[in-house]
């Protein structure tokens, strides 16, 4: 228990008002962080809509293709076509919050003479199919890096928020009910000390007087006993 002196009571309006700075900073990096995270949010959705249609043309191309020329020269195809992409896992910054970023030192999509067949061996829909994936994948790519920020972001907001409502709902309540709790007990202790002064100022006003009272009694006799000794 804190002990109610005049210099806890200070330290307990200090730490109070500290708490509601910190309560202030961390609502402004919050906004700033929103702001960041609707930036995000509306550009990583539009992709996901994109990514969604691409697949579904791609598979219905790919489907197409393995009724026109079987599935053993799609497989076939589909191993001349493998490859290994560059790509670099980073470190990004974003108002001092880190986060992994993706990124991409080649483009996944090729043109038809970049590839590694003829003409002869494929087709108008295969042709289609492959050109869809490919642009899928690079779209993921770059959706690999948004949701890196974005997840981040999103564990950073839940944070600031949880932080923000123990400050405000159960740090600072605390704090003002020990500051009234003290600042009564220390009003009530110089009412007590004020009312001893008071009667104690009483008291030596009183013992002042007395000692004159004893006098005059004493300067009575002495001058009966000087009158008795002239008429002797």
């Amino acid at each position: 228990m804190i002990q109610p002196t005049r210099t806890n009571l200070l330290l307990l309006k200090d730490r109070l008002h500290s708490v509601l700075n910190c309560t202030t900073i961390l609502k402004g990096r919050r906004q700033a962080l929103i702001k960041e995270f609707l930036k995000i949010t509306k550009p990583l959705m539009q992709s996901r809509e994109e990514v969604s249609k691409a697949y579904a043309r791609a598979i219905d191309a790919l489907q197409v293709s393995k009724a026109r020329e079987g599935p053993a020269a799609i497989d076939a195809l589909a191993i001349i076509n493998r490859r290994k992409i560059a790509v670099e896992v980073a470190e990004g910054n974003l108002l001092g919050l880190r986060f992994r970023d993706l990124i991409m030192h080649e483009t996944v999509a090729r043109t038809f003479d970049e590839r590694p067949y003829d003409s002869f061996g494929s087709s108008l829909w295969l042709d289609e199919a492959i050109e869809e994936f490919e642009g899928i994948v690079e779209e993921m790519l770059s959706l690999a890096s948004f949701e890196g920020k974005f997840r981040r972001l999103a564990e950073e907001l839940v944070r600031l928020t949880r932080r923000i409502r123990i400050l405000e709902e159960r740090i600072a309540p605390e704090l003002h009910v020990d500051i009234h709790a003290m600042g009564h007990y220390l009003a009530e202790r110089e009412r007590e000390t004020y009312f001893r002064l008071k009667r104690f100022k009483g008291y030596a006003a009183k013992n002042e007087k007395a000692p004159d009272r004893q006098k005059e009694p004493d300067d009575l006799e002495q001058k009966k006993t000087a009158r008795s000794k002239i008429m002797g």
